[in-house]
């Protein structure tokens, strides 16, 4: 491709003309009126856009981030699927068996050790866990990096790898806030909640996690969508959750049975009509629980 540009050379030393052409692909400067080549040797300084995965259209200079929800964080080398040569052309069938032994191996390879097995196969169940309970990357990412303490602390020797996944799960929704309960992560990895319950007091004994109080305004939104409560209860309830919160009423008990008596409560107050069978069912709390809280709710609000 030719390009004309501006040169600090006032003339061709052949025949004296002002008119100078850059040839980009070979290098080249030379001449235009005569096509003398000036020089063969002019040194690119744009930006060198080489794609070596076969892919034209993919400008990217590096690869993916490292991330701990991979087993090797991402700095493996991994042989491409496409059967084509540097030059692009298909290899033959004979390289191409070849190629897929190599890959094959090289799959293997990268978990040769069982602490490398366990590490691949408890991220693979976190995987499968985040579609299921719509969580976010950095919960993820959190889970994976307690689960890694854990293998340093050898505390998954001996233990089910699905059960110290959900705990760890659990223990990071804890710790970054995300509404999940025992049971909706039990029910996820399909275990029963005790064994979910009895790993996440393992880890936080062990490793010693600081979690903060879980707050029960974030439950109602979820609460009230299972249960199809209108808007204005959601907010009655937060106005009764936010005044609990300042005397101190909220303190030591379940977030998410308190947050169920204050919807309750807030249907009763805005007309709606919900029984406290279908709020126990939205919010997975026993009937008796939420009237034990709302007892309390109500004398709070007579004050």
């Amino acid at each position: 491709m030719l390009k004309n540009t501006t040169t600090t050379r006032p003339k061709c030393p052949a025949c004296g003309g002002k008119k100078m052409i850059t040839d980009e692909s070979t290098g080249e400067l030379c001449c235009g009126k005569c096509g003398f080549v000036v020089t063969d040797k002019i040194a690119d300084t744009g930006a060198e856009w080489r794609s070596f995965a076969n892919d034209e259209s993919n400008r990217a200079r590096t690869g993916a981030g490292t991330s701990l929800t991979i087993h090797d964080m991402g700095l493996s080398t991994i042989i491409g699927k496409a059967n084509k040569d540097s030059t692009g052309k298909p290899l033959s069938s004979s390289v191409k068996s070849s190629i897929e032994r190599l890959r094959t191996w090289d799959s293997r390879s990268q978990a040769h050790s069982s602490a490398d097995r366990n590490l691949r196969q408890a991220l693979n169940e976190m995987d499968k866990l985040k579609d299921k309970l719509a969580l976010t990357n950095a919960v993820i990412e959190k889970a994976a990096y307690i689960y890694r303490k854990a293998m340093e602390r050898k505390l998954v020797r001996g233990r089910s790898i699905q059960g110290l996944v959900a705990a760890c799960i659990y223990a990071s929704c804890r710790n970054t806030e995300t509404p999940r309960t025992l049971d909706d992560i039990a029910k996820g990895i399909n275990i029963r909640r005790k064994e979910v319950a009895r790993g996440y007091r393992l880890i936080f004994r062990e490793l010693d996690l600081k979690m903060p109080v879980v707050d029960p305004v974030k439950g109602v939104s979820r609460i009230a969508s299972i249960a199809e409560l209108s808007e204005k209860s959601k907010r009655k309830a937060i106005i009764i959750l936010n005044q609990a919160k300042k005397i101190g009423l909220v303190a030591g008990k379940d977030p998410m049975g308190i947050a169920a008596a204050a919807l309750y409560l807030a249907c009763i107050s805005t007309g709606e009509t919900k029984s406290q069978k279908d709020i126990s069912i939205a919010s997975g709390v026993t009937e008796v629980t939420i009237r034990n809280r709302c007892a309390g709710l109500r004398k709070m609000l007579n004050d």
